[in-house]
Parts: structure tokens; C-alpha cells; sequence
């Protein structure tokens, strides 16, 4: 297949030439159309010359005409006959030319039209007796006529050439004006392969500076060849609009990539990390419960711990093949009309009771109910996800309140607020990242820390459902978590009173 380059050079080369094709057809066309104009006016200089000699010899009193009867033509009439004035006057100049009688009756030939045989000197009388004198010219195919289409004029000046005389017909052989345009246009056509081959040149040399910086581009490009070179980026050329438009949506496409990538590798390590502790301690307890010198009691309590492991490494496959299958979009959401009223004091009992066993207060201070469109079990996985993430992170003492409040009428929000240990400024935009924990050493020595998925899962079931989760906090003075999620305006005429609750 041809490359852009090549097509366009060769299209470039083809209109050049067609353009000069046609620039020559129109030129010789506009040439022969000048040239006939040219040659009429050359006729109309004739004319006037034959019609000065007429008036001269006139006014010295010679006659041009007479009448005389000519039985061979019609015994009863007189017929127009030319003079010997007239006769010498006329006859001895070349050119092509005739004067008519008044019955259109050739009186005089030139020398020119003498050498015509008869017919075409019959159809040059007949075609100058159709012409009205002082019209435009007219081009004339005469029969016979090896020189050629002839321009015809007919002028006519009776003061001049007196009463028996109808008109004076001058005619300029149309070779000349053909020619030329001929020539013109042949002249253009040896030439049209010359400026074929200086188009291709020409098409060639511009579209290799043209084409440059795309294989530039292509250069770069193809040095981008893994995910470790992923960090380089393209020259941008601001003199060319498109080039630079081009170069930039690569260059967000190869931070995507970036990103990408780097994701999947710190994803990739902290998997293998968070599986090779688990797998570590099932290993080890596995081969303590099967030593010899194990007693049952020890034997036991090693199967239990690891059991407690598989159960650990099972939450961990299941919350990856819930991102995953997010990911691909294959998660597919089960809507219906959820009441979040209820839902949420559903999830406020759970958060009591493991607030009572973490010595942590657990408050619900305010529940307006509001109906939204989603999963009923995804939405309780997301609230019960936020909940338990911020007694995680409570020491004992603290308090937690959780809130469910009306935003307007197309809003409702679900908040958890906590008085924990905090987030820092540089770690919060990161706190939806998977396997991301703040402050991980201390979470895993106190047996608080998970897998570092619950928020990254959170997440996900909010934009699924059309909302968002944002978060605020403060190093040491906890944080505050707001899920807000779209009311169907359908939903609102259904919705019951809200309801205030003070624990």
C-alpha cells in the first residue's frame, strides 16, 4: 500500500498537469476567439479601404454601374452591369472579396476569389447576401475551400458605392487565428510531461519537509517501546497547528499509559506483599499442626490461626475480583427504589455494636429519609464500608457520628464523621488509591489494618450509582466522609416524612 506521502505527491502532480491542460485549452480557446476578433477588424480595414477607393473614383465623376439588358438572364429587365471604371478599379487587388448587385449578383471578384472554384464562390455570395451590413462577422465553411473556414463582413455605403450596388462582402481566410490557438495549445501539451516531472520534484521536496516531524514523532514513538520508557514525551512543534494538537493528545495518552502502568505494577507488588504475610503464616502453621511433636491442644490452635489466614486471603481475592470485574464494567448494579432511612439505621446498629467492642461512641444525630434508585446491598456495602473504616481508626474514647441529610430535592448525603488519628494533607489525595493505608506499620501492629481496598471499593459503588465520595480531614483531629448520591425526581412524591433522630 502506498504511503500518504507518495499518494499525495502523485495527486499533487496529477492536478498540476491537469490544471495545465486546461489553463492551455481555455488559453488557446480565449487566443482563437481574440484572433477572430482580430480578423474582423482586418476585414472591416479592407472594406473601408475598397469603399474609399469607390467614393474617390465617384467623386472624379466616373461611373461605377450601368443597366443594360442581358438576354441570357432576362430579355424584358435591365440588369446591373459594372463599369470598366470599376472593373479596373477592383479587379487587379488581391484578397478575397465580392460586390453584389441589387439582386445579390456577384459584379466584381477579387483575384483571391477568382482562383475559388464555382461552388465555393456560389456559397460565398449566397452567405455574404444573408449577411446584413454592419452586422458581426460571421466564420463561413465554404464548400471545396482548401484554405479553410473564411470570416465574412459585409458593409455597404450607397453615397459611396452608389444605388445598383447592395453590398460589399470581405472575407479573411480563419487559417491565421486557427493556428495559433493550434499552436498554443500543442506547445502546451510537449510541455505538460516537463511540468509533470518538476511537479513530482516539486510534490516530493515539499511533502518531505512536510512529512519530517511526523517521522519525528514516528521516532520517538517507536523508542517508547515498554513501560519503563513511558516517563519520555514528544516534541511539541508549535509553528505546525496540527502537528501540535497531534503530539499533545499523544502525550496525555502516554500519561494515561504511565499512569497505567505504574498502577499496575504498584498494584501487582502490594498484592504479592499483602498475599505473601498470609501465606507466610499458613505455611508456618500448617507445618507446626503437622510435626510429630505437636500436642493436639497446639495442633488445633495452629489450624484455627490458619483458617483465620484462608479466611483473610479469601476477603482479599473476593474485594480484587469485585474491582476487577468494576473495571471491565461487568459488574452489573440490580436497581430498585431503596429507602435510605432505614437502610442506614440498619448500618448504624452494626457500627454500635462494633463501636461497644472498640469503646468508641457511635451516634446517629440526623436521618432524613429519601429515596434514590440503586442495589440496596451494594449501598450497604458502601455505608458499612465508611463506618467501620472510621472506627478502625479511632482510638478507644472517640466518637463517630453518622448522618443521612436532604441536599436541595435532587441530593441526599450519607456522612461519617470521626475524631480518629487523621489524614494528612499529602496522603489524602491518595486515599482512594488500592491497597493505600495511612500510616500502614501502626495499623498492621495493632491489628487494624486491612487490605487497603475498602475505600477504592466505596468508590466504585458511589459512581455507580451516579454519585460521589469526597473527604476531608485534619492530622490528629479525624475526618469526615460524604457520599451523595442523585434523588430520581420520580422517587420524590414517594418519599415519607423525614425523620429526626437525636442518639
Amino acid at each position: 500500500m502506498a504511503s500518504i506521502r507518495t499518494r499525495l505527491t502523485f495527486a499533487y502532480a496529477i492536478t498540476m498537469s491537469i490544471v495545465l491542460v486546461g489553463y492551455a485549452i481555455a488559453l488557446s480557446m480565449a487566443r482563437r476567439e481574440r484572433g477572430y476578433q482580430d480578423l474582423g477588424q482586418i476585414a472591416i480595414t479592407s472594406s473601408d479601404q475598397l469603399i474609399a477607393l469607390m467614393r474617390e473614383a465617384r467623386r472624379s465623376g466616373d461611373s461605377l454601374t450601368t443597366l443594360a439588358i442581358d438576354s441570357a438572364i432576362d430579355p424584358h429587365r435591365p440588369v446591373v452591369k459594372p463599369t470598366q471604371r470599376l472593373r479596373g478599379l477592383l479587379e487587379p487587388l488581391d484578397g478575397h472579396f465580392v460586390v453584389l448587385d441589387w439582386e445579390d449578383r456577384i459584379l466584381i471578384r477579387s483575384g483571391g476569389v477568382r482562383q475559388m472554384n464555382d461552388t465555393a464562390q456560389a456559397a460565398l455570395a449566397r452567405v455574404g447576401a444573408s449577411l446584413r451590413p454592419g452586422a458581426r462577422a460571421a466564420v463561413v465553411e465554404l464548400p471545396s475551400l482548401a484554405m479553410g473556414p473564411m470570416l465574412l463582413v459585409a458593409r455597404r455605403d450607397t453615397a459611396a458605392t452608389g444605388r445598383h450596388i447592395s453590398r460589399l462582402v470581405v472575407g479573411v481566410p480563419t487559417g491565421i487565428a486557427e493556428l495559433s490557438s493550434a499552436m498554443l495549445a500543442g506547445t502546451a501539451l510537449m510541455l505538460a510531461p516537463l511540468v509533470l516531472v518538476l511537479a513530482i520534484a516539486a510534490a516530493v521536496y515539499v511533502s518531505r519537509g512536510t512529512f519530517k516531524p511526523v517521522d519525528e514523532v514516528i521516532a520517538e514513538l517507536g523508542a517508547i517501546t515498554d513501560g519503563r520508557s513511558l516517563h519520555r514525551r514528544l516534541p511539541g512543534d508549535q509553528s505546525d497547528e496540527e502537528l501540535a494538537r497531534l503530539t499533545s493528545t499523544l502525550n496525555a495518552m502516554i500519561s494515561r499509559l504511565e499512569s497505567s502502568f505504574s498502577g499496575l505494577r504498584r498494584f501487582t507488588a502490594d498484592a504479592s506483599h499483602e498475599l505473601k504475610t498470609p501465606l507466610t503464616v499458613l505455611r508456618a502453621n500448617v507445618e507446626r499442626a503437622m510435626s510429630p511433636r505437636t500436642s493436639s491442644t497446639e495442633r488445633m490452635v495452629a489450624l484455627e490461626e490458619a483458617l483465620q489466614e484462608v479466611a483473610r486471603m479469601t476477603d482479599l481475592v473476593d474485594s480484587l475480583l469485585t474491582l476487577a470485574r468494576a473495571d471491565e464494567g461487568r459488574f452489573d448494579i440490580h436497581r430498585e427504589p431503596v429507602e435510605l432511612e432505614p437502610l442506614v439505621r440498619d448500618v448504624f446498629e452494626t457500627a454500635q455494636i462494633l463501636g461497644e467492642d472498640a469503646g468508641i461512641v457511635v451516634s446517629l444525630p440526623v436521618a432524613e429519609n429519601a429515596v434514590v434508585s440503586g442495589d440496596p446491598v451494594r449501598l450497604r456495602q458502601l455505608f458499612l464500608n465508611l463506618v467501620t473504616n472510621a472506627i478502625k481508626y479511632t482510638p478507644r474514647g472517640g466518637r463517630v457520628d453518622v448522618g443521612l441529610r436532604r441536599i436541595g430535592e435532587a441530593e441526599v448525603a450519607f456522612s461519617v464523621r470521626d475524631t480518629g488519628v487523621g489524614i494528612s494533607a499529602a496522603e489524602l489525595p491518595h486515599i482512594f488509591d488500592r491497597f493505600w493505608r495511612a500510616d500502614r506499620a501502626r495499623s498492621r501492629a495493632s491489628e487494624r489494618g486491612g487490605f487497603g481496598l475498602g475505600l477504592s471499593i466505596a468508590q466504585w459503588i458511589a459512581h455507580a450509582h451516579g454519585g460521589t465520595l469526597t473527604a476531608t480531614s485534619r492530622l490528629g483531629r479525624g475526618s469526615v466522609f460524604t457520599v451523595t448520591l442523585p434523588v430520581p425526581p420520580a422517587a420524590e412524591e414517594e418519599e415519607s416524612e423525614p425523620v429526626m433522630k437525636r442518639a
